[in-house]
């Protein structure tokens, strides 16, 4: 099979590796893809934007392309699997009217709210002054999402009310997220942990992947401005399987169902996002319409099945014919990210130790650096994005896992990079107190 890997971030360089990986495979594209897909054996980037839809279906069409993995939710949300499906090709992400999942976050409410989906309480507005009449008689803390796509960065917890009224502000009077944040939904603040549960889901079958956790705050302890997530790691402890059931019967059946139903059957990666609130329930905080970024890098390294065999079965219908298998042990990554991320990062640095690193692991299954922000130059390895790079390591433990993570990652520097010093640490945690 040839496959076909659209976009150009850390998942599509964990996706195009276990694409590779495949024994179905005879040869994986990326689009437009980076310097670290460019260097997999047997893969090649294609110079396509990842939102140049027709350009793509042309391509896919051209080199008989039997399969195409969407990675990121722009291209789901703008309708690639429709122009893709009307033009024969095989497409595993959801048709454009399911992806509004993630489109649009008041849809998404609206959904859950329509099929008893457990999510914090919301009202949605495009009015600054009805939203501010709304500050007035809700409680604190409360979120503030842009109502469309924003990287991971339309999400402000507030604090008060002035900081409430300050991020409706810059959404809907002073357009920092453009028509993203023309419409926003405010939201019930809950208090809990949050995880990332995820699925590949054919019409009513699904198949779990493992669990995971990331880290959306750019400090350590969970500080700072969100960002797309600076580190990640599987599996997530506060899901055990008594969890997992919860969350498969209360949450992810429902929704599938409700789609179906719905007339928008489902197919692709479906990821829940969710907190595990004070009183031990699982509530909805965010949809996806694709896998998560950064927790499929770690994720991905976990992985022991066909990922083109499962996702070629989602396409064809026949997921109920599949079985995942997966490393028993833990997996990290850390996101190394360029200086000025998440609000304006630089690039053009030259990455030093990169090469040094990946030499050292070339052969080494239980670890792995995936390219997210980065470009060839002359030759040579620059930053070309906010987050550059993602270490990633397997161990006993989720306490053994980050030391490896780390260590890979203290081998390679570049000109005001920076990363957080803590991710897994509830897990680490939990690991410590023996829960």
């Amino acid at each position: 099979m040839k496959v076909l890997i659209v976009g150009g971030g850390g998942r599509e360089h964990a996706l195009a590796w276990k694409a590779a990986a495949s024994k179905l495979t005879t040869r994986v594209y990326v689009a437009p893809g980076n310097a670290g897909t460019a260097a997999e054996p047997g893969v090649e980037n294609v110079n396509l934007a990842a939102d140049d839809i027709n350009a793509l279906a042309d391509f896919a069409a051209r080199e008989q392309i039997d399969l195409t993995i969407v990675g990121p939710e722009q291209p789901l949300v703008m309708g690639i699997a429709d122009v893709f499906a009307e033009r024969g090709l095989a497409c595993c992400g959801p048709r454009r009217a399911a992806a509004r999942l993630e489109g649009s976050k008041t849809f998404a409410r609206d959904f859950m709210s329509r099929y008893g989906i457990p999510a914090p309480a919301y009202a949605s507005f495009t009015e600054a002054a009805a939203a501010r009449a709304y500050l007035n008689k809700t409680t604190y803390p409360v979120v503030i999402k842009a109502d469309g796509l924003a990287a991971g960065k339309g999400v402000i917890i507030a604090r008060d009310r002035g900081a409430a009224t300050a991020a409706l502000d810059d959404m809907l009077v002073r357009k920092k997220y453009g028509e993203s944040g023309a419409r926003v939904v405010i939201e019930e603040f809950i208090r809990g942990e949050e995880a990332s549960f995820m699925t590949i889901v054919a019409g009513a079958t699904l198949l779990p992947m493992v669990t995971s956790q990331d880290h959306k705050a750019a400090g350590d302890g969970d500080t700072g401005p969100n960002t797309g997530g600076m580190g990640a790691y599987s599996s997530a402890p506060i899901i055990d399987a008594a969890m997992q059931n919860r969350i498969l019967a209360e949450i992810i059946r429902p929704t599938i169902a409700g789609l179906y139903v719905s007339g928008m059957p489902y197919t692709g990666f479906l990821y829940a996002g969710l907190m595990i609130d004070e009183n031990g329930d699982p509530r909805v905080l965010e949809f996806n319409c694709r896998l998560g970024d950064p927790e499929t890098q770690p994720m991905l390294l976990r992985l022991q099945s066909d990922l083109v065999s499962h996702c070629a079965a989602a396409v064809r219908g026949e997921l109920q014919n599949e079985n995942s298998q997966w490393d028993s042990r833990d997996a990290l990554g850390v996101v190394m990210a360029a200086q000025g991320y998440p609000e304006s990062p630089q690039t053009g640095d030259a990455i030093y130790g990169l090469a040094a690193a990946e030499a050292a692991v070339a052969n080494d299954p239980t670890r792995k650096i995936f390219h997210s922000g980065t470009k060839l130059r002359d030759g040579k390895v620059v930053t070309a994005g906010g987050r550059v790079l993602c270490a990633t390591a397997l161990g006993d433990t989720v306490h053994r896992a980050q030391t490896a993570a780390y260590e890979l990652a203290a081998q390679i520097h570049w000109n005001g990079g920076w990363r957080r010093s803590d991710i897994g640490h509830r897990a680490i945690a939990r690991e410590t107190d023996g829960r």
